[in-house]
């Protein structure tokens, strides 16, 4: 439906003045929520509020504005859901091709890929499957409920108490989909796909609140009946929590009406997997980066501290008791306009230094880098020796996934 609340648009890491009608107590209690989640931050100003946006994008609808926060490297929202669906193994969306957006169209483009797979869905006929009920019926259906209807009915028999055992559409792979649509509708600003979702909506049951229906997605076990349901369900869970998929938002629950995405989890997703698939033709496969093979440190206050890095790639060797570990980091950064900074470096050369052999220590950065894929390799070095390269690869996130992997193939193959 339309939204006719005022917008204010803002990119990553910038700031904007709200005066203090534009903010209700309600609205105030969630932004500080967000805040505690470092989502964005919110301080008082002399006119009312300072509202600064971190790296966490998408739409946030408040009382009295809708916030729109835009990706800082202007990634069009079709190409910000290609990468959003090959990081959760989730089949690309075609409704690019069916809704017009705007660059920053986040919150519609998850709308129409949920509708889109339930109408997909409902092409194939919704699951059914056995529900217990109890109802007052004129007529034997089931099974007789003869405490009830001795205790509610004292022996009449005009009305029968009766429990059934039917195949109904009424479960939760489907119930779940219609609370996320009516979520959906709330969201869109699109009047196109706000007329096909009102259209499907009925089509799928509904009742439940959207803390019941996670609850719900959170048990889902997905065997040959429901699988077909994962894409679906994926989408979904995305929109009742807000943006808050495992391993990618921050924020655990609390979504202040809108939908977010915290785009370094988002970058750390992307990268696991292409890498993951990058190192699977040079006989390469990700390992644990803790427990026995993680970097600890002991001995200082307080409980010991580890180093993780966000991917460990291990690779044979000659030697089946020797392979080659590859300390991987994701970096949400403009490395490609400046120099990478100095605590990154800490932190790679310690990955270096623990995972790889002394006499060849090295560690990949994988950043975003608009236009075009590139590479540079850093030297650290003292006067009495090297200690260790840092290989820097930049990713271009216009590209296709499939063309990055093939990249991030080709890159991985020259630094082995």
């Amino acid at each position: 439906m339309p939204d006719h609340r005022p917008e204010i648009r803002l990119g990553e890491y910038e700031s904007t003045e709200l005066g203090t009608d534009q903010l209700t107590t309600a609205d105030v209690t969630r932004l500080h929520a967000l805040q505690a989640r470092r989502c964005l931050s919110l301080t008082t100003s002399r006119t009312g509020w300072r509202l600064k946006a971190e790296a966490t994008v998408g739409v946030l609808a408040l009382d009295r504005v809708r916030l729109v926060v835009e990706p800082k490297f202007a990634i069009r929202g079709e190409q910000l859901m290609t990468w959003l669906a090959y990081a959760l193994h989730t089949p690309i969306p075609t409704m690019a091709r069916r809704w017009v957006t705007r660059p920053d169209g986040y919150a519609d483009l998850v709308a129409a890929a949920l509708l889109e797979e339930c109408e997909k869905l409902l092409r194939e006929g919704l699951r059914r499957d056995y529900v217990r009920r109890q109802s007052l019926e004129p007529v034997l259906r089931g099974r007789l409920d003869v405490a009830a209807q001795a205790t509610r009915r004292y022996g009449q028999l005009d009305q029968l108490h009766v429990r059934t055992f039917d195949r109904e559409a009424d479960i939760w792979d489907n119930r779940v989909l219609g609370v996320a649509l009516q979520a959906a509708l709330s969201l869109t600003t699109d009047s196109r796909l706000a007329r096909a979702l009102h259209g499907i909506t009925d089509a799928f049951p509904h009742s439940g609140t959207p803390a019941a229906a996670l609850r719900a997605l959170q048990r889902t076990q997905y065997t040959r009946l429901n699988a077909r349901y994962r894409p679906a369900h994926t989408w979904a869970h995305l929109l009742l929590r807000g943006g808050g998929v495992t391993d990618l938002l921050t924020d655990q629950g609390t979504t202040a009406g809108g939908l977010l995405l915290a785009m370094p989890r988002l970058w750390e997703a992307v990268v696991r997997r292409l890498a993951a698939e990058a190192a699977v033709p040079h006989g390469g496969h990700p390992v644990p980066g803790h427990g026995e093979t993680g970097i600890t440190v002991r001995g200082d206050l307080g409980n010991a501290s580890t180093f993780r890095p966000d991917l460990l790639l291990r690779f044979p060797r000659a030697s089946p008791d020797d392979p080659v570990l590859l300390p991987v980091d994701a970096k949400y950064k403009r490395y490609d306009r400046h120099g990478v900074g100095a605590g990154d470096i800490h932190q790679l050369l310690t990955y270096s230094v623990g995972y790889t052999p002394a006499e060849a220590t090295r560690a990949v950065i994988i950043h975003p880098q608009p236009g075009g894929n590139a590479r540079r390799t850093l030297r650290i070095g003292a006067p009495q020796r090297g200690l260790g390269v840092i290989h820097v690869l930049g990713i271009d996130p216009r590209a296709r996934p499939e063309q990055a992997s093939a990249w991030m193939r080709a890159a991985l193959a020259s630094l082995l």
